[in-house]
């Protein structure tokens, strides 16, 4: 009887994952409804290099939620617009960042209480919507793409009178390593390499009390800089924000704010100076790891 009451009280995996199904019906549903007021209101709409955007553009991006073959799993596709909505319009596009974020949490509790259901689920999920089953059939596309499910549609907090788009094509993730940890790392790579067994003397040669840092260059983005037409109760007049999916900005007479247009391709070399202040060594102590030294 103990263990019928546990059960009832503590969901098992199956219950979960049945939840996290709902959740995504949800999800699907609340993005079927803001793309189809979307298409019945034709709001003033720019997308991206795109003189007259095709009418079904939202459809696409917002039911873009898969893999494509052979994809790296860190790598998201961009859907760089700008949108006049209405408050009937922004309401449905809130209530998907809302469906989002509650299928993120729920995820998130599956991969820490139940890690081996979630291939489970990801192999699932695909056949819950007719339209995502059909594209998968149709270009062999492979699993569901879980950061493209979750990522949030930015919504302007106020009335905005400029928007502004720059590539950012000099990002960085820096990861403090212990030189134990590095040593860990190389020691589980092919240690009979010639170039495994250089730098593992070179870690050998320097004090174990020392802070290293493992560096992840960052995919260029975009960018986007809101100009308010007013200060907003914090006072600030602007906000800056990555730019992967369309800006949904309050409609001012049903008319866009003023946008510049940005090159098609990020620059392929450095605009910006290096900092004079940069703590890191210019080259990189551990190759095969990416890990350099604080200077």
């Amino acid at each position: 009887m103990a263990e019928t009451n546990a059960n009832s009280s503590s969901p098992s995996a199956y219950q979960v994952l049945l939840q996290l199904e709902q959740q995504f019906d949800h999800l699907l549903e609340t993005i079927e409804a803001a793309v189809s007021l979307y298409e019945q209101q034709s709001p003033a709409t720019w997308v991206f290099h795109q003189t007259t955007p095709s009418s079904d553009w939202l459809r696409k991006a917002l039911f873009d939620m898969w893999h494509e073959k052979d994809q790296d799993g860190r790598e998201t596709r961009n859907y760089i617009a700008v949108v006049a909505a209405n408050d009937i319009l922004l309401t449905a596009i809130d209530a998907v960042n809302h469906a989002k974020t509650n299928f993120s949490e729920l995820l998130q509790h599956i991969k820490q209480a139940f890690p081996q259901t979630l291939s489970d689920a990801k192999s699932r999920l695909p056949q819950r919507h007719p339209h995502v089953d059909e594209v998968l059939r149709r270009n062999g596309l492979a699993r569901l793409h879980l950061k493209q499910c979750w990522r949030q549609l930015p919504i302007a907090q106020a009335p905005v009178s400029r928007v502004r788009f720059a590539w950012y094509s000099s990002g960085r993730s820096i990861k403090r390593l212990s030189v134990q940890e590095a040593e860990h790392k190389l020691l589980h790579l092919d240690t009979d390499a010639p170039h495994i067994r250089i730098q593992l003397r070179k870690l050998a040669g320097i004090p174990s009390s020392e802070v290293l840092a493992q560096v992840q260059t960052q995919a260029p983005l975009m960018r986007a800089n809101l100009f308010f037409t007013e200060p907003l109760d914090d006072g600030h007049t602007r906000r800056a924000l990555n730019a992967a999916m369309p800006i949904f900005v309050p409609d001012n007479n049903q008319r866009l704010p003023h946008i510049n247009l940005p090159a098609l391709q990020p620059p392929t070399t450095r605009k910006r100076a290096r900092r004079r202040d940069e703590k890191l060594e210019q080259d990189v102590f551990l190759p095969s790891l990416r890990v350099y030294r604080y200077r």
